[in-house]
């Protein structure tokens, strides 16, 4: 070995154990005090202190009358070791805390209308009420989320009940969320705009916008096949920025859900009555990992968000 390698430490040198029974002797000052406050005997103090000299190659006592003092070695030794005790004591505080729940790394992937309604929420209440835990956070519709999470790269995946893993998946467990209403975004000069017990059927002669295929495009034809009608799709677009504007130029009505709604001038989010269509939002986590401390405080930040 040359003199400039990388120096590994001699970690079978270093016996926690020892160090506390080399500090009990410091603190207590004879072998019998020592011995008395580990529950040990004499003779075995003096054996794993004898033993601990061996391993450090250094000499820790030396004899002063017929009593022990601690030589110079082992004060050094103890130097070091009141530094690894503080360590241990932080280590052990942490872990603590990390098995109740109050610190600990959660990743989370979300689709795009979850972020802003729902998990940023929770990440600003987990901030005041459990500032230990991190959540970090990636955009992802449910194909991407339920690849990450069953390769380990995120701990909770939020979807659409629709495109979630079933519950008899064995490698996921789900958790649901919340019931996201469907309101009906019409143009502000509407007719019906201001109308209190609006039907999706009242808008079956309606121009429709809706994305021309996808999840979206699912659930607002279920919803107006489920109110009696074919809804008549006049323009195609997938954001909601784009289907908001299209709205408020006048150009057709669209169903969007209140967790995606945006204010618009000149727009109008009516709530529909009784046959009111509604998504539903869940949460998967790999099987059992629903017990991590951590996992459930951030699950259930998630879930306050809907009340």
């Amino acid at each position: 070995m040359t003199d400039d390698a990388p120096r590994t430490p001699h970690t079978d040198r270093w016996d926690v154990k020892k160090l506390v029974i080399l500090r009990t002797l410091r603190e207590r000052g004879t072998v019998t005090a020592a011995a008395q406050a580990l529950l040990m005997t004499p003779s075995a103090v003096s054996q794993q202190l004898t033993n601990f000299a061996k391993q450090l190659g250094v000499p820790l006592l030396e004899a002063q009358g017929r009593r022990v003092r601690l030589t110079d070695a082992a004060h050094l030794v103890l130097r070091h070791g009141e530094a690894v005790f503080a360590q241990l004591e932080r280590a052990d505080a942490e872990l603590s805390a990390y098995l109740r729940g109050e610190s600990g790394v959660v990743r989370v992937a979300a689709f795009s209308t979850a972020v802003p309604a729902l998990v940023v929420p929770a990440v600003r209440a987990l901030r005041a009420d459990r500032p230990g835990i991190t959540v970090r956070v990636r955009e992802a519709e449910a194909a991407q989320a339920y690849e990450l999470l069953a390769a380990g790269e995120v701990d909770l995946a939020l979807s659409l009940a629709a495109h979630a893993p079933t519950a008899r998946d064995p490698k996921f467990t789900r958790v649901q969320l919340l019931a996201d209403p469907l309101d009906v975004a019409l143009p502000a000069g509407h007719a019906l705009a201001g109308e209190p017990d609006l039907r999706l059927a009242d808008l079956a002669g309606e121009p429709w916008i809706f994305g021309g295929s996808g999840p979206w495009s699912e659930i607002t034809t279920a919803a107006c096949e489920a109110a009696g009608f074919v809804p008549e799709q006049a323009h195609s677009a997938a954001g909601w920025t784009a289907i908001l504007a299209m709205v408020e130029a006048g150009m057709g009505v669209a169903l969007v859900p209140r967790m995606a709604a945006a204010r618009r001038d000149g727009v109008v989010m009516c709530a529909l009555g009784a046959d009111r269509p509604v998504r539903h939002v869940v949460a998967a986590v790999r099987r059992g990992a629903e017990e991590g401390a951590a996992v459930r405080r951030v699950l259930d930040a998630l879930t306050v968000q809907q009340n």
